[in-house]
């Protein structure tokens, strides 16, 4: 963390488990950004990773080094929570796009730290997600309150606002992987819908198909050889597994009460997300204690449906809830194996992992109070209410 003036805080080493079949992973760098009074929400990687993008409950944006934790700098402008961000492409490799409960989608240029665009919902409406897609790769899909709005991001017109497929807040809009004309949508009321977005967009004549998961969706993404699955994590902790094309469900409304006999951590009070691995073709659930305690626990849904044993815990870096993981695997250059990543939590911290391989060098606590003054605002959390 060249540049920056830090204090060093030792940290307890895990305890050494008899289960030889998962992997413990190691506290190596922790930033704790904020004093603990805010959240840590998301964090987004750089399409090359030479930054990471991380989103707090300050309703601002700063920008790390993945390697390093380096502090770069600040993107501030939201007046409200912010509950998505992403990166461009290599096309627009600089540009970070974020959305917000302000009702606006907007664009920074990451070397500046400054807005160069933005969207508008047109009436202040809440934007929970946003996906940019289309056959051509020009539409530009916001969930937004019951809506989904979408623009036509080269010329900044809105060509078309589906209203009528969802009744509750849009907390999902996805276009699928290797689909580019499929669009995913996904509400608190417990229904996803998909769209096919080729031509004049309505929903009498575009809307494809609808799964009714029953319950308040929090989360989705895709999986599969070619992307033909849906993952979905509920409001209530719950975990379904969907082929979107034919709309079979392989459904885990147990999933915690599995998880948690699946590590000796106590229970996993929450999910977090999930994790694919093309290369491997395998798919693990994130879960967690409300302690700080993560776990990476297998998922198999093809003949006997299973959650199986933590392959990977992390304890000792955070002191509540996970909001957001970012593995390192894709990660170009020498990081090694036994780098795994980042998380960020409740607790305003940044954790950086190694694998208990290289736990002989992982006995300090890195906090700089430089990076961010004490803020005054009452933590806000961005999970939506089921009821």
């Amino acid at each position: 963390m060249e540049g920056m003036d830090l204090d060093m805080e030792p940290k307890p080493q895990p305890e050494s488990s008899s289960n030889p079949s998962f992997k413990r992973f190691g506290l190596k760098t922790s930033i704790q950004t904020n004093f603990g009074d805010d959240y840590v929400f998301q964090i987004a990687p750089k399409d090359d990773w030479t930054s990471m993008a991380v989103s707090f409950s300050t309703n601002a944006v700063k920008l790390y080094s993945p390697v390093t934790g380096q502090y770069y700098g600040e993107c501030k402008g939201h007046s409200a929570t912010i509950n998505h961000i992403s990166f461009a492409d290599s096309s627009s490799p600089h540009v970070l796009h974020s959305c917000s409960s302000d009702g606006t989608i907007r664009l920074w240029d990451t070397r500046t730290f400054q807005q160069v665009s933005s969207f508008h919902s047109g009436s202040n409406a809440e934007i929970f997600s946003f996906s940019f897609g289309g056959s051509s790769n020009n539409l530009l899909a916001a969930g937004c309150n019951s809506q989904i709005l979408l623009w036509d991001w080269r010329n900044d017109k809105q060509v078309a606002c589906l209203e009528d497929s969802h009744v509750e807040d849009v907390t999902q809009v996805h276009f699928i992987p290797d689909h580019q004309s499929k669009l995913l949508s996904a509400s608190v009321d417990g229904l996803i819908c998909i769209f096919d977005t080729d031509g004049d967009i309505n929903e009498d004549d575009h809307l494809e198909s609808v799964l009714n998961v029953g319950t308040s969706i929090g989360k989705v993404g895709f999986f599969g050889e070619t992307y033909q699955k849906l993952w979905c994590l509920t409001h209530i902790e719950t975990l379904s597994i969907w082929n979107w094309k034919d709309a079979t469900e392989t459904n885990f409304q147990d999933a915690r009460s599995l998880a948690s006999k699946c590590w000796s951590l106590g229970d996993v009070d929450y999910f977090v997300d999930c994790h694919y691995s093309r290369e491997a073709e395998r798919l693990w659930l994130i879960g967690g204690a409300n302690t700080g305690a993560l776990g990476y626990f297998p998922v198999s849904n093809s003949g006997t449906q299973a959650i199986g044993t933590a392959e990977a815990i992390f304890e000792g870096g955070h002191s509540g809830v996970v909001r957001s993981v970012l593995p390192m695997s894709n990660m170009p250059g020498p990081q090694g194996p036994s780098f795994f990543g980042w998380t960020g939590g409740e607790d305003g911290r940044l954790c950086c992992w190694l694998s208990d391989g290289s736990l002989d060098t992982i006995n300090q606590s890195w906090i700089s109070s430089e990076l961010v003054l004490r803020s005054p605002k009452i933590r806000k959390s961005k999970r939506h209410s089921p009821y």
